[in-house]
């Protein structure tokens, strides 16, 4: 006797997708509208002043890129092997991102 290791698939109904895509338009056209908005800034120490219009931007495209992994690409159906793998490359990708800031506002700038 052969022994099978196939899991059984999720059916998605059409509905579920419409909806992701629905979001992922409204998630569009937010961004399109937050880039013609000019969100300010803050200014916490002196010297660092933070725009709020890339973090609303990135924010938005973070939150589609989700939908977009969850769904479309079937990870929130998928084994839990799959879900360690997305995480552990996002963990990846957070941890270098990190690291390079860091170094970049660790340097003395211009004093030498």
């Amino acid at each position: 006797m052969s022994e099978h290791n196939e899991h059984a698939h999720q059916i998605v109904s059409p509905m579920v997708y419409v909806v992701i895509l629905l979001a992922l338009l409204v998630g569009t056209g937010l961004t399109v509208g937050a880039s013609f908005v000019d969100l300010g800034a803050w200014q916490p120490v002196p010297g660092l002043v933070i725009y709020w219009n890339p973090i609303v931007a990135l924010a938005i495209a973070c939150t589609k890129a989700t939908l977009v992994v969850l769904y479309f690409m079937h990870v929130k159906y998928s084994t839990n092997l799959t879900k360690l793998t997305v995480f552990a490359g996002i963990f990846m990708f957070l941890t270098l991102v990190g690291m390079t800031l860091a170094d970049y506002i660790s340097r003395a700038w211009g004093q030498w």
